[in-house]
């Protein structure tokens, strides 16, 4: 098992859609590659190409992984980049027919000739590869490959992974029950052993404002998305149906802002149905966003966006968890299950399917939702478990390659499955629990192994193939 020092922030990234893995990952290889050549780009530039090989090929023009790549040569980062003005720059980079590579200089550059889709081959490591060839002035060729193995990981071939050279931690976490020894060991919660752990890097000021930026994001994207009405881009014509919910449910109420949003809700009860319909109306809400290349969070992944933000909604909205302190301990609790599913198993919907989107992302919902509401480690570790339990195998059949059928739907059903695996855990007992979240990460695991390549993320299999050619190849 590798070991790996892993933080908050690096399961929570923020990003822009529609996929952590096939468009932020590859974005951030960009950036790598552009950085490892800056020392010599003075000698001048001729040419960069970049191959794509496997699942990123397979599916790249409806995650917008040649524009992310793009992007990404020209020097923009997904964090600040105006996602108003991808379009346009993609479209003046093909018209002049150059690209500012690294910012820094402008290199020949034609996106239909320089970006090449190898539907055929796969590189053995991870199916998410992809290869950047630059050829200097005086001829000299040279090439780097980079793999993007879920959650905006992303991973330079010849990397040593097995080593830990960025952190030694006061609590290392490769196992629940590692988590489970350290709670006992020290009687505290799940947040403050990452809390703890997180001091390594940063202090906690730091920390505390890093996360509430990174909820910042999900608040922003959860609000934007439940007020833009349309169809959503692709060529499937899927019409965006969060914000028609979100008019229905608030009766046309005034409010102005998230803050008089959130109290406007709960002025309507609690109802189940009512409850049920704004957990749908949040998660909706967050994925059509990432399906329209706009600003998410990975959590852990951007397929998966709407289920922690969904969730931490819910928590806020109905059961008064509306504070700075609530909201951070909630996505530490959650970031560290990330974690271990990360190291035990895989994020990436290329090598376990939706399982480890999905599936992870309600999980990590369940646990955190659980310490929220007083919770105990057993407990919040039940809680994960049952919510990935009944995720095993889920598949990543993307329709058109989009992040959008089913993808958008399943954030409402991981959200839900997150919710009602919170309450069983807070109403059983843990010492009777049958199986184990390490043993429900170490099945996850080989059930992607045992999957077949046609349900992960290459839109080749299950619901992907049932509509006709004349749709499904928009």
């Amino acid at each position: 098992m590798k070991r790996e020092s892993i933080s908050v922030f690096d399961i929570f990234k923020i990003g822009i859609g529609p996929s952590s893995s096939h468009t932020l990952g590859p974005w951030r290889a960009a950036q790598r590659f552009t950085q490892s050549i800056e020392p010599r780009m003075a000698a001048g530039i001729t040419e960069v190409r970049v191959l794509l090989y496997g699942s990123l090929a397979k599916t790249g023009k409806g995650h917008g992984t040649d524009v992310a790549v793009i992007l990404g040569l020209n020097g923009d980062d997904p964090v600040t980049f105006d996602v108003n003005k991808i379009q346009s720059t993609i479209d003046h980079i093909s018209a002049t027919a150059l690209i500012r590579l690294g910012g820094k200089m402008n290199v020949p550059f034609s996106p239909e000739r320089d970006v090449v889709f190898l539907f055929d081959e796969s590189l053995p490591y991870h199916p998410n590869a992809l290869t950047f060839l630059c050829t200097f002035a005086n001829g000299e060729t040279i090439a780097e490959t980079y793999y993007s193995i879920g959650g905006g990981f992303v991973v330079k071939e010849g990397e040593d992974l097995g080593a830990d050279a960025h952190a030694h931690l006061p609590y290392p976490i490769e196992l629940a029950e590692d988590l489970q020894a350290a709670a006992d060991k020290t009687g505290m919660s799940i947040s403050e052993i990452v809390l703890e752990n997180e001091r390594t890097w940063r202090s906690d000021e730091e920390t505390f404002a890093g996360v509430l930026k990174i909820w910042g994001v999900m608040r922003d994207c959860t609000y934007r998305g439940s007020h833009i009405e349309g169809i959503l881009p692709g060529g499937l014509n899927v019409v965006r149906r969060a914000a028609l919910l979100n008019k229905r449910l608030t009766g046309g109420k005034p409010y102005s802002n998230h803050t008089e949003w959130i109290d406007l809700i709960r002025t309507g009860g609690a109802n189940f149905p009512y409850i049920l319909d704004w957990v749908s109306c949040f998660a909706l809400a967050v994925n059509e966003e990432n399906a329209s290349f706009s600003r998410v969070v990975t959590a852990p992944t951007n397929g998966a966006a709407g289920v922690v933000p969904a969730v931490l909604h819910y928590y806020i909205a109905f059961c008064d968890g509306f504070s700075d302190e609530k909201i951070i301990k909630f996505l530490l609790t959650a970031s560290e299950i990330g974690s271990i599913f990360k190291k035990g198993a895989t994020l990436s919907a290329a090598m376990g399917g939706c399982q480890a989107e999905i599936g992870v992302s309600s999980s990590m919902a369940a646990a955190a939702l659980c310490e929220a509401l007083g919770g105990t480690v057993k407990q919040c570790l039940m809680a994960a478990e049952i919510a990935m339990e009944h995720h095993l195998g889920l598949t990543c059949d993307p329709v058109a390659g989009l992040v959008q059928v089913p993808c958008i739907e399943r954030n409402t059903m991981g959200a839900i499955k997150a919710i009602t695996a919170t309450q069983l855990a807070l109403q059983g007992n843990p010492g009777t629990a049958k199986i184990s979240l390490d043993q429900v990460v170490n099945t996850m695991w080989k059930t992607a192994l045992d999957m077949d390549h046609k349900y992960k993320e290459t839109a080749e299999g299950g619901l992907a193939v049932q509509l006709p050619l004349s749709l499904s190849d928009c």
